[in-house]
Protein backbone atom coordinates (compact mmCIF):
# COMPACT_ATOMS: atom_id res chain seq x y z
CA UNK A 1 0.00 0.00 0.00
CA UNK A 2 1.13 3.73 -0.96
CA UNK A 3 1.83 6.15 1.83
CA UNK A 4 1.03 9.64 1.23
CA UNK A 5 3.66 11.86 1.65
CA UNK A 6 3.03 15.43 2.69
CA UNK A 7 5.85 18.41 0.96
CA UNK A 8 8.05 20.39 2.89
CA UNK A 9 7.84 24.27 2.42
CA UNK A 10 10.51 26.78 1.39
CA UNK A 11 12.62 26.33 -1.57
CA UNK A 12 13.19 22.84 -3.06
CA UNK A 13 11.21 20.64 -0.50
CA UNK A 14 12.66 17.32 0.64
CA UNK A 15 11.30 15.73 -2.12
CA UNK A 16 12.57 17.90 -4.79
CA UNK A 17 9.63 19.60 -6.14
CA UNK A 18 9.47 23.80 -5.55
CA UNK A 19 7.17 25.87 -3.96
CA UNK A 20 3.96 26.12 -6.20
CA UNK A 21 3.92 21.92 -6.08
CA UNK A 22 2.63 22.07 -2.96
CA UNK A 23 -1.04 20.92 -4.21
CA UNK A 24 0.16 17.56 -6.19
CA UNK A 25 -0.15 14.42 -4.28
CA UNK A 26 2.72 12.63 -3.56
CA UNK A 27 3.38 8.65 -2.72
CA UNK A 28 6.11 6.53 -1.41
CA UNK A 29 5.79 3.30 -3.77
CA UNK A 30 6.65 0.19 -1.82
CA UNK A 31 8.37 -1.33 -4.83
CA UNK A 32 10.77 1.29 -5.49
CA UNK A 33 10.74 3.20 -2.53
CA UNK A 34 11.18 6.31 -4.92
CA UNK A 35 8.48 8.96 -4.10
CA UNK A 36 5.52 9.02 -6.44
CA UNK A 37 4.40 12.39 -8.07
CA UNK A 38 1.06 11.72 -9.84
CA UNK A 39 -0.13 14.52 -11.97
CA UNK A 40 -3.65 15.75 -13.90
CA UNK A 41 -4.44 17.53 -16.99
CA UNK A 42 -3.91 21.05 -16.68
CA UNK A 43 -0.82 20.41 -14.12
CA UNK A 44 2.87 20.15 -14.41
CA UNK A 45 6.48 19.41 -12.22
CA UNK A 46 9.86 19.55 -12.40
CA UNK A 47 12.15 17.89 -10.11
CA UNK A 48 15.62 17.61 -9.67
CA UNK A 49 15.44 14.43 -7.37
CA UNK A 50 15.54 10.58 -7.91
CA UNK A 51 11.58 10.15 -7.93
CA UNK A 52 8.84 9.58 -10.47
CA UNK A 53 6.13 11.39 -12.37
CA UNK A 54 3.56 9.65 -12.93
CA UNK A 55 0.00 10.29 -15.34
CA UNK A 56 -2.51 8.35 -17.25
CA UNK A 57 -2.87 10.01 -20.94
CA UNK A 58 -6.28 9.93 -23.27
CA UNK A 59 -6.66 12.64 -25.72
CA UNK A 60 -4.56 14.14 -23.50
CA UNK A 61 -0.54 14.75 -24.29
CA UNK A 62 2.58 15.21 -21.70
CA UNK A 63 5.53 16.34 -22.67
CA UNK A 64 8.90 15.27 -20.58
CA UNK A 65 11.21 17.59 -20.47
CA UNK A 66 14.91 17.02 -19.26
CA UNK A 67 18.32 18.21 -19.27
CA UNK A 68 20.59 15.28 -19.09
CA UNK A 69 23.97 18.01 -17.92
CA UNK A 70 22.03 19.53 -14.99
CA UNK A 71 19.74 16.36 -13.92
CA UNK A 72 16.74 17.98 -13.89
CA UNK A 73 13.18 17.63 -15.49
CA UNK A 74 9.51 17.34 -15.65
CA UNK A 75 6.53 16.69 -17.29
CA UNK A 76 3.07 18.43 -17.89
CA UNK A 77 -0.30 16.94 -18.78
CA UNK A 78 -2.67 19.14 -21.24
CA UNK A 79 -6.02 18.66 -22.60
CA UNK A 80 -6.50 21.23 -25.16
CA UNK A 81 -3.78 22.25 -28.01
CA UNK A 82 -4.63 26.46 -27.20
CA UNK A 83 -7.22 28.86 -26.92
CA UNK A 84 -9.06 30.37 -30.04
CA UNK A 85 -7.96 33.46 -29.41
CA UNK A 86 -4.69 32.61 -29.42
CA UNK A 87 -3.91 33.03 -33.07
CA UNK A 88 -1.28 30.63 -32.98
CA UNK A 89 1.00 32.80 -30.68
CA UNK A 90 2.92 31.38 -27.77
CA UNK A 91 4.24 33.28 -24.82
CA UNK A 92 3.11 35.43 -22.36
CA UNK A 93 1.52 33.09 -20.61
CA UNK A 94 -0.57 34.81 -17.85
CA UNK A 95 0.59 34.95 -14.07
CA UNK A 96 -1.77 32.37 -11.90
CA UNK A 97 -2.91 30.46 -15.85
CA UNK A 98 -3.64 27.10 -15.36
CA UNK A 99 -1.83 24.87 -17.80
CA UNK A 100 -5.17 23.65 -19.39
CA UNK A 101 -3.54 24.50 -22.57
CA UNK A 102 -0.80 23.13 -24.78
CA UNK A 103 1.22 26.83 -24.91
CA UNK A 104 0.57 27.54 -21.01
CA UNK A 105 1.51 23.21 -20.29
CA UNK A 106 4.36 24.03 -22.04
CA UNK A 107 5.85 27.61 -21.33
CA UNK A 108 5.59 26.37 -17.61
CA UNK A 109 7.04 23.43 -17.68
CA UNK A 110 10.09 24.76 -18.78
CA UNK A 111 10.46 27.88 -17.10
CA UNK A 112 10.08 25.49 -14.32
CA UNK A 113 12.93 23.35 -15.39
CA UNK A 114 15.14 26.20 -15.79
CA UNK A 115 14.58 28.07 -12.98
CA UNK A 116 15.84 24.53 -11.26
CA UNK A 117 18.95 24.70 -13.52
CA UNK A 118 18.62 23.73 -16.79
CA UNK A 119 19.55 25.27 -19.95
CA UNK A 120 17.27 25.83 -22.96
CA UNK A 121 19.78 24.58 -25.40
CA UNK A 122 20.40 21.37 -23.97
CA UNK A 123 16.65 20.03 -23.50
CA UNK A 124 15.38 16.72 -24.74
CA UNK A 125 11.76 16.31 -25.01
CA UNK A 126 9.58 13.07 -25.17
CA UNK A 127 5.86 13.32 -25.72
CA UNK A 128 2.82 10.90 -25.12
CA UNK A 129 -0.54 10.80 -25.12
CA UNK A 130 -3.16 11.64 -27.59
CA UNK A 131 -5.24 8.45 -28.58
CA UNK A 132 -8.71 8.65 -30.32
CA UNK A 133 -10.91 7.85 -26.79
CA UNK A 134 -13.18 10.32 -26.90
CA UNK A 135 -15.87 9.33 -29.48
CA UNK A 136 -17.76 12.86 -29.78
CA UNK A 137 -14.61 14.66 -30.31
CA UNK A 138 -12.41 12.61 -32.44
CA UNK A 139 -10.15 15.12 -33.73
CA UNK A 140 -8.82 16.18 -30.05
CA UNK A 141 -6.13 13.69 -29.90
CA UNK A 142 -4.70 14.62 -33.34
CA UNK A 143 -5.07 18.47 -32.54
CA UNK A 144 -2.89 18.04 -29.41
CA UNK A 145 -0.60 15.44 -31.72
CA UNK A 146 -0.08 18.58 -34.55
CA UNK A 147 0.30 21.38 -31.60
CA UNK A 148 2.87 20.59 -29.96
CA UNK A 149 4.85 19.09 -32.58
CA UNK A 150 4.08 23.18 -34.17
CA UNK A 151 5.58 24.27 -30.98
CA UNK A 152 8.39 21.97 -30.54
CA UNK A 153 9.79 23.58 -34.18
CA UNK A 154 8.83 26.64 -33.85
CA UNK A 155 10.79 26.90 -30.55
CA UNK A 156 13.62 25.07 -31.56
CA UNK A 157 13.73 22.23 -29.17
CA UNK A 158 15.11 18.62 -29.89
CA UNK A 159 12.34 15.85 -29.76
CA UNK A 160 13.88 13.08 -28.57
CA UNK A 161 11.36 10.17 -28.52
CA UNK A 162 7.32 10.42 -28.83
CA UNK A 163 4.51 7.59 -28.20
CA UNK A 164 1.40 8.99 -29.71
CA UNK A 165 -1.95 8.45 -31.37
CA UNK A 166 -3.74 5.30 -31.41
CA UNK A 167 -6.79 4.41 -29.80
CA UNK A 168 -6.07 3.32 -26.32
CA UNK A 169 -4.85 5.30 -23.06
CA UNK A 170 -1.43 5.19 -22.01
CA UNK A 171 0.08 4.98 -18.64
CA UNK A 172 3.49 7.00 -18.06
CA UNK A 173 6.31 6.88 -15.56
CA UNK A 174 9.18 9.97 -15.35
CA UNK A 175 12.07 9.85 -13.92
CA UNK A 176 13.32 13.38 -14.07
CA UNK A 177 16.45 13.28 -13.02
CA UNK A 178 17.38 10.43 -15.97
CA UNK A 179 15.14 11.42 -18.25
CA UNK A 180 14.38 7.73 -18.41
CA UNK A 181 10.24 7.30 -19.18
CA UNK A 182 8.10 3.90 -19.26
CA UNK A 183 4.82 3.76 -20.86
CA UNK A 184 2.04 1.01 -20.70
CA UNK A 185 -0.94 0.64 -22.85
CA UNK A 186 -4.48 0.65 -21.23
CA UNK A 187 -6.86 -1.41 -22.56
CA UNK A 188 -10.82 -2.66 -22.33
CA UNK A 189 -12.29 -0.80 -19.45
CA UNK A 190 -9.69 1.96 -18.67
CA UNK A 191 -10.53 3.12 -21.82
CA UNK A 192 -14.61 4.03 -21.18
CA UNK A 193 -13.05 5.06 -17.33
CA UNK A 194 -10.62 7.80 -18.97
CA UNK A 195 -13.10 9.00 -21.53
CA UNK A 196 -15.22 9.78 -18.65
CA UNK A 197 -12.70 11.31 -16.74
CA UNK A 198 -11.55 13.36 -19.74
CA UNK A 199 -15.09 14.44 -20.84
CA UNK A 200 -15.89 15.40 -17.10
CA UNK A 201 -12.72 17.77 -17.69
CA UNK A 202 -13.71 19.75 -20.43
CA UNK A 203 -17.15 20.36 -18.96
CA UNK A 204 -14.93 22.02 -16.19
CA UNK A 205 -13.06 23.74 -18.91
CA UNK A 206 -16.29 24.87 -20.38
CA UNK A 207 -17.68 26.09 -17.11
CA UNK A 208 -14.49 27.74 -15.70
CA UNK A 209 -13.36 29.83 -18.70
CA UNK A 210 -10.33 31.88 -18.75
CA UNK A 211 -11.16 35.50 -18.86
CA UNK A 212 -11.29 36.88 -22.94
CA UNK A 213 -11.16 33.71 -24.02
CA UNK A 214 -13.27 32.29 -27.46
CA UNK A 215 -15.84 30.03 -26.35
CA UNK A 216 -14.28 26.25 -27.70
CA UNK A 217 -17.31 23.88 -27.05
Amino acid sequence: MSTLIAPALGGFDAHGGRDGFEHLRRFREPSTGRVSVKILPGEYYASLQDEVITTVLGSCVAACIHDPAAGVGGMNHFMLPEPAANGGRWGGTAVGRSARYGGDAMEQLINAVLKAGGVRERLRVKIFGGGCVLAWMTDIGRRNIEFVHRYLDAEGLQLEAEDVGGAHPRQVRYYPRTGRTQVRRLRNSADAGLAALEQQYLKQLAADPIKGEVELF
